[in-house]
């Protein structure tokens, strides 16, 4: 099918690398045809495809539907991961959006997956243009919804609705059509229904019209992300769950230029912040007040730690304590991740680092506790935990939900923070590697 060509053709242009990916599958038309092309062209992006689906709890028969999408997956032998609410039938879109996004995200980190690849086409975009136009977005904002950023991938966006309706007949897939697509009393339904229908019929090129200022503010937004890397003085650091900049510097800008940089930056790291939040942020690094804070919705928070601006999505609950076994294996604490595997140990252990060895003694991945004290390797005495996070310039928001390494009540390893000198094993002894990974 032609669908099917240009899909590939438009997906080496992506180029995804390889690897695990969840496929959020609604149930209708749009995602069953996102499925579909995914399966069928499965030789060219080798992804190692989980078929995601969240119930709202919205609809009455919402259980049928999940249960459509198991048997779709199975179809294509593929996993399927299924997520459950209770938002009950008068919940708003954006409500279930956050809903799902959260559960979407949530079991990514879990299977390790690198993507969550959504059924969004150009109709989508059309209509979401238009939505922020009401809504007084900025030019960020009118650029729409990009191909590819941060976890999220849309491969479907250069089609069109239709397109995907006339495949998903052509193919005899079973699709399910949500009533609340056609009700006005959601926003996007009502611009789709009702909107979009009147202002085809005094502009037909209205979509392509929409489309076309999509493109251009996604150039100018892709020219400031650019320019951000010209403002060295501004100090700009990718941290692990955000980014930093030197406050004083950011300080000293126009407020205009101050703020810009700042909802650039921001979207680097999937942050959305506006130009009021932005405002608000600047405000927090002209105090100079270190532990000030701003939040900033969805889990995003700007706080003030050691000189620097931090935004962050430093929310979020600590992990459940859980043992490391065996030889070799890994498992997920909050939004970090442990892998471990025997290995010969080194001639000296970073103090730092991400990646640690151990000798022999059962150790577990815990939340620290208040008052714990740690012997830092190479250093002279005992020492708090929390000075140590201190002393690695951690902001006081993200401590909560760091991670230790434990023996009991010994604190053997603070992940990125400091190594202790407990269970360290003798250089090139075979010895339990530990690797940890934020995401």
């Amino acid at each position: 099918m032609t669908l099917l060509a240009d899909f590939r053709r438009h997906l080496a242009t992506l180029h995804v690398p390889p690897g695990r990916a969840l496929v959020a599958v609604s149930g209708g038309p749009d995602s069953v045809a996102l499925l579909d092309l995914l399966h069928h062209s499965r030789d060219a992006h080798r992804l190692d495809l989980v078929v995601g689906h969240f119930d709202h709890g919205i609809h009455p028969h919402s259980a049928r539907v999940a249960a459509g999408v198991r048997q779709l997956a199975a179809a294509y032998n593929l996993a399927f991961e299924e997520g459950r609410g209770s938002l009950g039938a008068g919940a708003g879109e954006t409500k279930a959006r956050l809903a799902r996004y959260a559960w979407l995200e949530e079991t990514r980190l879990r299977l390790g997956a690198e993507l969550i690849i959504t059924a969004h086409h150009a109709d989508d975009q059309a209509e979401t243009v238009l939505m922020r136009v009401l809504s007084g977005s900025g030019p960020a904002g009118l650029a729409g919804m990009a191909a590819h950023r941060g976890s999220i991938l849309r491969p479907l966006l250069p089609f069109r609705r239709e397109a995907l309706r006339r495949y998903v007949r052509a193919r005899e897939l079973v699709a399910w059509s949500d009533p609340a697509n056609a009700d006005p009393r959601h926003l996007r339904a009502w611009v789709r229904a009702d909107l979009l229908p009147i202002l085809r019929a005094r502009v037909p090129r209205v979509d392509e019209a929409l489309r076309s200022a999509a493109r251009h503010a996604a150039r100018e937004r892709a020219a400031w992300n650019a320019a951000l890397e010209l403002f060295p003085a501004l100090d700009f650091r990718l941290e692990p769950d955000g980014f930093s900049v030197a406050a004083p510097v950011l300080s000293g800008y126009d407020s205009s230029l101050g703020a810009t940089l700042l909802m650039t930056a921001s979207r680097r790291v999937g942050c959305r912040l506006g130009a009021a939040r932005a405002a608000r942020v600047l405000e927090v690094a002209r105090g100079g007040v270190s532990g000030a804070r701003a939040p900033l919705g969805e889990g995003w928070v700007a706080e003030m730690a050691f000189g620097r601006l931090t935004v962050g999505r430093i929310g979020g609950r600590p992990g459940s304590a859980w043992p490391v076994q065996g030889s070799e294996g890994g498992g997920h604490w909050g939004r970090w991740r442990f892998h471990w595997r025997r290995d010969a140990a080194p001639a000296k252990l970073e103090r730092q680092g991400l990646t640690t060895w151990i000798a022999a003694g059962p150790v577990t991945v815990r939340a620290w506790v208040a008052g714990e004290r740690l012997r830092p390797l190479r250093g002279n005495g005992h020492r708090l935990v929390v000075r140590c996070f201190q002393d690695a310039r951690v902001p006081r928001g993200r401590r909560a939900v760091w991670p230790v390494l434990a023996a009991q009540e010994v604190v053997v390893w603070i992940p990125g923070v400091c190594r202790s000198d407990a269970l360290l094993p003798a250089p090139g002894t075979e010895a339990l590697r530990v690797d940890a990974e934020y995401s």
